[in-house]
């Protein structure tokens, strides 16, 4: 999408600072981090959110977890621990309707986090 911020980080055409990337998604770190460590995961090709995921287009995510598994030992999170995040709609909290997750770690967090 012409329009959507995260393409245009995926395709340079916005810098970022990547932290991993493969055929099917891009790492990087978020310009306002909530925790120690904070970066974005998305997949490269355009979907909304998991409420937009098809049969159409399933194959966008395949291999979602085992790259989130491969960032958080990039970052040196993998054995302290780390949370991932999906906001799916607007009342979830998503303001970047490209499907993407949040990896959260470096620091110690309770449940819920308010």
């Amino acid at each position: 999408m012409s329009d959507c911020i995260f393409c245009k980080i995926i395709n340079g055409e916005i810098p970022s600072n990547k932290v991993l990337e493969n055929d099917k998604f891009y790492a990087f770190h978020d310009i306002s981090p909530v925790k120690k460590v904070h970066v974005l995961i998305v997949p490269k090709k355009h979907v909304a959110n998991i409420a937009h995921l098809t049969e159409n287009n399933e194959e966008y995510v395949d291999g979602f977890l085992p790259f989130v598994r491969d960032v958080a030992k990039e970052l040196g999170i993998s054995k302290s621990g780390y949370r991932l995040i999906f906001n799916t709609g607007s009342e979830a909290g998503q303001t970047v309707f490209h499907m993407h997750a949040h990896l959260l770690g470096g620091e110690p967090m309770g449940w819920p986090e308010v």
